[in-house]
């Protein structure tokens, strides 16, 4: 089994960040929490990259923001807000893009929709149900990449077989080639859950 820190360092590998990334190459994490996961995504690219990440709640924003300084990074724009909702990366009515994106959304988070006003075209193969906002934040990240990007995150399992509008989703984004791969990863591995991802 893998630690949470080593399966961080295996999710910037499978995106592609490593010895010829570029400084000028920026992650993303849409819900980075304290950070730990852009850290170790950044750790991957010995030259440097730009960091960006935004956290919705200020105790673990404030935290973000301190581990950043601490590791060396005093330059990553780390933003306080709800991603769904109240995206800060923007460009008007469009999301701005990344190289890569990294994330771990809260599981399952229900009612997500609340307060969503623009939804920044991301919502272009069906909306998520309101009990269930794991596809918000997966298709949040796709709108979030250049053509050129790569992301990996990190959901419940249940995001394979759920049926209805998540159906609907999942094979839109089969049918695009937007997925290239999925990882199955062990009940309790991560912080706060029992269940596989």
């Amino acid at each position: 089994f893998y630690t949470p820190a080593e399966v961080s360092r295996i999710i910037a590998r499978v995106v592609g960040i490593g010895p010829a990334t570029r400084q000028d190459e920026s992650v993303f994490d849409p819900t980075c929490g304290s950070g730990s996961l852009l850290l170790k995504a950044a750790d991957e690219a010995p030259r440097g990259m730009t960091i960006y990440g935004q956290e919705k709640d200020n105790a673990t924003w404030a935290l973000a923001k301190m581990n950043m300084i601490l590791h060396g990074h005093e330059t990553a724009d780390i933003l306080k807000g709800d991603t769904i909702t109240s995206p800060q990366f923007t460009n008007g009515a469009q999301l701005r893009t990344f190289d890569y994106a990294v994330a771990n959304p809260p599981f399952s988070t229900k009612a997500w929709d609340n307060g969503l006003e623009l939804d920044y075209g991301r919502f272009e193969f069906g909306m998520p149900p309101k009990k269930n906002g794991d596809y918000a934040f997966l298709l949040h990240v796709l709108k979030s990449l250049k053509s050129t990007g790569k992301a990996a995150v990190i959901l419940p399992h249940g995001v394979l077989f759920r049926g209805q509008a998540e159906a609907k989703i999942r094979r839109e984004l089969v049918k695009h080639g937007y997925i290239k791969g999925i990882i199955g990863l062990p009940a309790n591995l991560f912080y706060g859950t029992g269940i596989p991802a």
